[in-house]
């Protein structure tokens, strides 16, 4: 049997070339990162397993948010997977943080399960830690792969990844109801294996790869998009159908088969795309290039052979120390060192417009179980607010990732303009909370969701872009340091003294002392109001900072801020139209 397409033929000669393309294919490496991606956000579920450890331990809300602040700082830590990224390769990146995965995790969860004596607190920080910062290792080793095998789409292909990684958490609440049944304990032990199990498998697809003119990405992107939508409401409603009416094992293995589904059906995208490929191979094999294609090919080699050689021709540089040029950076878009980006003040206002907004978003999701709690809502509603902050946040990644890049090329509106409208709409959500009415959690689990997501994407991106790729590994990893430094700060400093101080009130006013070991529990809308207050005076000035980031780069995003990649790709594709006409005059 014979399959055509394209001008092309396809027979069962061609399967196992084909195969062997698919799976070397850059869509394939595309596909492999959103499944270490999908299943890389177990930070995420904190919030569903958190009562657990405080229950079985004994700890206050200041203990567990203290946990939930070891949790952030591994998760956004990341500068030792970005330095590593810098000298090691990409699989070697992915399997550290598959080890670190699972100690941390596997660890955690023997001290829940009561499988070991009672950790220390010490121990329990280290151990929840030590498995979220495993998630910057896959995140760095696949997203710094993906930016420069896809460099003209990066908003786009990063909102994808980065979404998947924000769903994640309401894919592994699916599979675990599956596996498990509903045991939050359980949940603990999910997180260990599986990611680490999804990194070994697919770790050798993880590669850099020479970025040609080809398909039109950007619709591709968007056949991706549609796919992890419709996998993002089926989530979003059987989550919602599930804590209305409790299912059967039965029924969770139905929803866990059907999520699986979804997460491999791009697959059928890849294939397609490298099918394409395939047939434009064959049509090329058998008919050449015109003569201007040869030229234009020739022109590109001869031209990349005169540039060796006049650079051999100069004179060689007389070594300088690294830190004479770190106060005169290069024009924005080009590489700057490591130095001369962390000392600029582009980083400098973007690292404080992290700290506000990521550290009260944070800060915001990690109490929503005890916010949940203080206002009357039932345990099933509080998982509900769980799982809709991990969908959400799914969709301020894809959303902010898409919208931003359409505005970009549509009418060059500066990306952190659209950071400073997030940080503003997160301010709304704050004062949900401080200011509750019936229902209104769920509405600010779903902003709070969406913004997170939305300033995350948005930082990654707009760094790529102001100060290059080289380093970018790095670089992105320093950017998220704000991150934990404003979740320890609102979190643990802010919210969880105000809580506890709030809930020892209350114990006092009704003529009772605290004893040691029991649990603090603050009733009523007054717990986390003032807290919330701060956060949103802190995210309303973080908004402030961004918009004069705006002020200071629009010229910069009024320009082709993606020319030279769009260049170096036109040369890669002379070349390799080059290769395959040499293959087919020795084929000749």
């Amino acid at each position: 049997m014979v399959f055509s397409g394209g001008g092309g033929g396809f027979g069962k000669a061609d399967v196992i070339p084909f195969a062997v393309q698919v799976l070397r294919g850059r869509w394939f490496m595309l596909f492999s990162s959103f499944l270490i991606m999908g299943s890389a956000g177990a930070t995420y579920v904190f919030g569903i397993y958190s009562k657990e450890i405080k229950t079985v331990l004994g700890y206050d809300q200041k203990t567990l948010n203290l946990l939930g602040f070891f949790k952030d700082l591994g998760t956004t830590i990341g500068v030792l997977s970005g330095l590593l990224a810098e000298v090691a390769p990409p699989w070697f990146t992915l399997l550290v943080g598959a080890a670190l995965n699972f100690t941390g995790y596997f660890m955690l969860w023997l001290s829940v399960a009561g499988k070991v004596s009672k950790p220390h607190i010490w121990q329990m920080c280290l151990y929840i830690c030590m498995g979220a910062n495993s998630q910057n290792f896959a995140n760095t080793s696949v997203l710094v792969t993906c930016v420069k095998n896809f460099p003209e789409n990066r908003g786009s292909m990063m909102g994808l990844l980065k979404g998947f990684t924000g769903l994640s958490g309401a894919v592994m609440t699916q599979i675990y109801l599956a596996i498990y049944g509903n045991d939050s304990k359980s949940l603990i032990l999910l997180i260990a294996w599986l990611p680490a199990v999804v990194s070994i498998f697919f770790v050798g697809f993880i590669r850099l790869m020479k970025v040609v003119r080809g398909i039109n990405e950007r619709k591709v992107f968007f056949n991706y998009l549609y796919i992890s939508i419709s996998l993002a409401i089926f989530i979003m409603f059987m989550t919602i159908v599930q804590k209305q009416h409790p299912f059967s094992h039965g029924g969770y293995v139905a929803t866990g088969t059907i999520v699986c589904f979804l997460l491999f059906l791009p697959l059928a995208i890849t294939i397609q795309q490298e099918f394409i490929l395939w047939n434009r191979k064959q049509v090329d094999l058998k008919s050449p290039p015109t003569s201007v294609k040869i030229e234009s090919a020739s022109e590109a080699v001869v031209s990349k052979s005169s540039s060796k050689i006049v650079e051999a021709d100069e004179p060689k540089k007389v070594g300088v120390s690294c830190f004479s040029n770190v106060f005169s950076p290069p024009a924005r878009g080009e590489d700057y060192t490591i130095l001369q980006a962390l000392l600029s003040v582009d980083m400098i206002m973007l690292f404080f417009a992290t700290f506000c907004g990521m550290g009260t978003t944070l800060t915001a999701m990690d109490n929503l179980g005890q916010i949940g709690e203080s206002l009357g809502y039932p345990t099933r509603a509080i998982s509900t607010f769980v799982s809709l902050v991990s969908i959400w946040n799914y969709f301020g990644r894809v959303g902010s990732g898409f919208f931003s890049e359409f505005l970009l090329s549509k009418w060059k509106i500066p990306r952190p303009l659209v950071m400073a409208s997030i940080l503003l709409l997160s301010c709304i959500g704050f004062l949900i909370v401080a200011f509750p009415f019936p229902g209104s959690i769920y509405l600010a689990s779903v902003i709070t969701g969406f913004c997170y997501g939305a300033e995350l994407l948005l930082l990654y991106t707009i760094i790529s872009e102001l100060f290059g790729l080289k380093y970018y590994a790095t670089l992105f990893n320093c950017g998220m340091l704000a991150s934990p430094l404003g979740s320890y700060v609102f979190n643990v400093r802010v919210a969880g003294v105000l809580y506890d101080n709030e809930a020892l009130r209350q114990l006092t006013n009704k003529g009772l002392e605290r004893e040691t070991g029991d649990d603090l529990t603050c009733i009523g809308t007054q717990c986390f109001r003032v807290a919330f207050l701060i956060l949103t005076a802190v995210a309303f000035s973080g908004a402030l900072t961004t918009l004069y980031l705006v002020v200071r780069t629009r010229k910069f995003y009024q320009s082709d801020i993606y020319k030279k990649y769009r260049e170096e790709s036109i040369t890669n594709t002379d070349e390799t139209d080059m290769d395959l006409i040499k293959d087919s005059n020795i084929k000749k």
